[in-house]
């Protein structure tokens, strides 16, 4: 396990801030998929570990969803631009008496992510392979209808997590099903296949009300056929918690709302700032991918060789080409180490 330094979340809670999956004209839009719904949807009680929220889906269940998965309905699923929510924010302001509270997470040291003996490979050297087969497509389904997302293969000890937001595992407290991750996915092709989810983890922060600051979570996979290890096939990347912020970050998603047709890997690449408009810990960079990329992996660098740090989340309709993702502290690490062992 990772030894833990000191809390740097430990952040008040913004009740009602940034919810749901897309505002009107002035608000926010999530980069990926998030449903409005929570009906139609199966899924084991969560857990009530802390910070841990998780749910375990059925060796059938991870059948069902390879076998869903057809190359119609991967290329119907809806990107976040599809969806937008009733409510609306005054002036394009996020309305919330707690960001005033919230405060910049302070320049501490950089914390290493355990997992480079089980994967065979080296976070030290960049655990990235030579090109990008690690990220890859997610696809979900929620309240009946499919969604899709990105995600990023991470070192581990079960060779086998995925990356992505919190948003493309639960919506509304309600889990997503038919969940899969498909690993260098290209103009229609998986290469590596389809990896059914066993277990999705998230924080009880997103689950219960939806805060930005910690939409991110982790999924643990299998082959569709057989035992193998995901970064065994398709390599993976290193991962940093509570690590300094302000760097220079690259991104990787697929983005599917206009003008992209989510079919191609794209990335974006700035200097991290804060966040000024709605008060989140979240950094930003410039960015113009759309609904699809969300939990794509952001790395420190201009590549995908560094570690990973954070994941594609939201951005501000009052803000166009600016991408925002949330910073990794202690509550991420622990969600990360628990299905880095599951």
């Amino acid at each position: 396990m990772i030894p833990s330094p000191e809390s740097q979340d430990a952040h008040p809670s913004l009740p009602g801030l940034l919810t749901r999956c897309a505002r009107t004209a002035g608000g926010i839009a999530f980069a990926g998929a998030l449903a409005l719904g929570g009906a139609g949807v199966a899924a084991a009680d969560p857990s009530d570990d802390g910070d841990l929220e998780t749910t375990t889906l059925s060796s059938s269940a991870q059948d069902d969803a390879t076998q869903y998965w057809t190359a119609e309905r991967m290329e119907s699923a809806s990107p976040a631009a599809e969806l937008v929510a009733d409510e609306e924010v005054a002036d394009g302001q996020v309305e919330s008496s707690a960001t005033e509270s919230i405060s910049a997470v302070a320049a501490d040291p950089q914390v290493r992510a355990e997992s480079q003996e089980a994967s065979g490979r080296s976070a030290e050297a960049g655990t990235a392979a030579a090109g990008t087969d690690h990220v890859g497509k997610v696809f979900f389904t929620v309240g009946g209808t499919d969604y899709v997302c990105s995600g990023n293969a991470v070192a581990s000890g079960n060779g086998s997590t995925v990356s992505t937001a919190g948003h493309c595992v639960n919506s509304a407290g309600t889990w997503a099903d038919n969940w899969v991750f498909a690993p260098g996915y290209d103009e229609g092709s998986t290469p590596y296949g389809l990896w059914g989810a066993s277990d999705l983890y998230a924080t009880d922060q997103w689950v219960d009300a939806e805060d930005m600051n910690y939409d991110i979570a982790f999924a643990v996979v299998e082959p569709e056929s057989g035992s193998a290890n995901l970064t065994d096939a398709v390599g993976g990347s290193g991962i940093e918690f509570n690590t300094r912020r302000g760097a220079l970050y690259t991104s990787y998603g697929y983005p599917a709302a206009a003008p992209f047709d989510g079919e191609s890997l794209e990335q974006c690449q700035g200097v991290g700032s804060d966040d000024t408009i709605g008060g989140t810990d979240d950094q930003a960079i410039d960015c113009d991918m759309t609904g699809g990329s969300s939990g794509g992996p952001w790395f420190v660098g201009e590549d995908a060789s560094g570690y990973q740090i954070s994941v594609n989340s939201f951005g501000y309709r009052t803000q166009p080409d600016v991408m925002y993702g949330p910073y990794l502290g202690d509550v991420a690490q622990d969600i990360y180490e628990a299905a880095a062992v599951a």
